[in-house]
């Protein structure tokens, strides 16, 4: 299946957190491999900075994905520039608030951007590839569910829960829609305002993340990347055995390689 598959690059991605860091890191990537991107975020100003940087292909939507009314208004917007093919579902939140100084509205509130935000994405997403039977999705994830630090309970639970629904989509999608493909990817630990001062520059992680959006492949679907190379699921005894008797060794996919 193709690394930059023409039919993706043919249409339009719409980048969520597109104003900032990895998204905005993403967004100038994309237009770089020729793609118009739609690129959405809460602040017009910082929009028109990744414009900024991305040159003409790049188009900015004022939009706070965890307003789904403000969500569906800004698809529809989208539709106007070119037939979506690719979603790359960025934005998140991290407030750093310890589990007794949340309320449950301030809990809800990142559940919202960092959950809800990614299943309305998606959902509208889906309503322009079902008719086709084609698109591709990128959910940016994290391991925070499965190793939560202090202050993060909101973060790892929303972002916990949105890995479980790449593996629901794939339950109720697959059999069916085998051309509509959903990744999760982690772009590990990035010099961002999310992340860490010693981390990856964004622009570094988001060539990873752009080759691997524009790889379309149905396998790819439920799988999980890590920078640059995939994370296998674990596998049982007897599926070990029988890799032990057929001399088999799986191996992960890496990207920047043929």
């Amino acid at each position: 299946m193709p690394r930059n598959d023409p039919r993706i690059l043919s249409g339009l991605a719409l980048v969520t957190g597109a104003g900032s860091g990895l998204g905005r890191a993403l967004a100038v990537e994309l237009t770089r491999r020729g793609m118009q991107v739609a690129g959405l975020g809460r602040r017009a100003d910082a929009l028109h900075e990744t414009a900024a940087a991305a040159g003409p292909g790049f188009h900015p939507i004022a939009a706070d994905i965890s307003d789904f009314t403000a969500l569906r208004t800004a698809f529809d917007q989208a539709d106007r520039i070119a037939p979506l093919s690719l979603l790359i579902n960025n934005a998140a939140t991290y407030p750093h608030r310890d589990i007794l100084a949340e309320t449950p509205e301030s809990f809800m509130a990142t559940m919202n951007v960092n959950f809800a935000g990614t299943l309305a994405g998606t959902r509208l997403a889906l309503d322009r590839f079902v008719p086709t039977g084609f698109g591709r999705i990128l959910n940016v994830a994290t391991f925070a569910d499965l190793h939560p630090l202090p202050t993060a309970a909101a973060y790892s639970t929303s972002k916990g829960a949105a890995r479980i629904l790449t593996r629901a989509l794939k339950a109720d999608l697959s059999d069916r829609f085998p051309d509509i493909v959903i990744t999760d990817w982690m772009p590990g630990m990035l010099a961002t305002a999310m992340g860490v001062p010693d981390g990856l520059p964004p622009e570094t992680s988001a060539v990873w993340g752009a080759e691997l959006a524009l790889w379309h492949d149905p396998s790819l679907t439920a799988a999980t990347f890590e920078m640059d190379r995939e994370i296998l699921p674990p596998r049982g005894l007897k599926s070990r055995l029988k890799d032990l008797l057929l001399f088999r060794r799986p191996s992960p996919r890496r990207l920047g390689r043929d």
